[in-house]
């Protein structure tokens, strides 16, 4: 298989640090792709960059914790298979994604519905971007 066609979740794809976390949800645009609520920032850097994102299950929503881990990997998972919607998005190499999902369902779900969330989601994020540029 050609390195291009296989799907990665590198660890420099995770969103991580407390005040860039902060700084996403304070200024970031956000939308519903039920179940997710997506928050996402434009971002430019000085090195190349890859999109990075962050995925979230509120305590509040699913108690036990194997339950959450469960729906992150499956979020994850999700997001690794589509994340090629994306990639045309940002002309220049130098700008890069910051994502949040944020899982708003009470109960736990399948990975269908996860899927078709993701894609919603990454499709609506790319024709915002789109529109934006023009």
């Amino acid at each position: 298989m050609d390195k291009e066609q296989r799907f990665y979740f590198k660890k420099e794809e995770k969103l991580t640090g407390d005040k860039r976390i902060e700084y996403l949800f304070a200024q970031g645009k956000s939308f519903v792709a039920y179940p997710l609520r997506v928050v996402y920032l434009e971002k430019t850097s000085r090195d190349p960059a890859v999109h990075k994102i962050l995925v979230s299950i509120p305590k509040k929503r699913i108690k036990s914790a194997v339950k959450r881990n469960r729906m992150k990997r499956l979020i994850r998972e999700s997001f690794r298979l589509n994340k090629h919607i994306l990639n045309d998005v940002p002309k220049d190499k130098f700008v890069y994604l910051e994502i949040a999902f944020v899982y708003v369902k009470d109960e736990l779900t399948d990975f269908a519905t996860v899927e078709k969330g993701m894609r919603k989601a990454l499709t609506e994020i790319k024709n915002r971007l789109e529109n934006g540029r023009k």
